[in-house]
């Protein structure tokens, strides 16, 4: 039934549009600043490693996230300095054109999630919260923006060519 009024109202498109544009000015924001300002994940990709998330009784609760630091992200820093920033930027751009909008989230909540995986609390719970809510929404999320022309033209050259066209929206 909520899935339902996300997916369809258009009184929540109208809502999906705010929580969109809220999001969308966050991460847009946030990428431009570490696009100029020099970003450097090295330092705090070796601070999530350092300094892993424990449980209670001292041991690692994601230890497989810290093995993927160690052997990954720390010794290909220059990766993630170039992708995160760039990611953010068109995680906010997306979201605030309304453009891929469905795709646009999933990736703003993938580095939501590694950020809270490597200690960052920060304010990702709450942007997790509202990212799932205009994921689960869909099509619907972008209603008020360019997905109204760009979703349509997808479907209809990149699936109709393929013979594969699912007329369920």
């Amino acid at each position: 039934m909520v899935v339902n009024f996300l997916r369809n109202n258009k009184i929540a498109a109208g809502i999906l549009t705010v929580l969109r544009l809220y999001l969308g000015y966050s991460w847009l924001t946030a990428g431009y600043h570490k696009l100029t300002g020099g970003f450097d994940a090295s330092g705090f990709l070796k601070g999530a490693a350092a300094n892993p998330i424990k449980g209670p009784d001292g041991s690692l609760v994601y230890g497989w996230y810290v093995d993927f630091l160690n052997s990954f992200a720390i010794p290909n820093a220059e990766i993630f300095n170039t992708l995160i920033p760039i990611g953010e930027f068109l995680v906010g751009l997306g979201l605030l054109l309304g453009c891929l909008t469905t795709a646009a989230m999933f990736f703003g909540l993938v580095m939501n999630f590694s950020f809270m995986l490597a200690g960052t609390i920060s304010h990702n719970p709450t942007d997790i919260f509202l990212g799932a809510i205009i994921l689960f929404a869909g099509y619907n999320a972008g209603r008020f923006g360019l997905d109204r022309w760009v979703v349509p033209f997808i479907r209809k050259t990149v699936f109709k060519t393929k013979g594969n066209v699912n007329h369920a929206a």
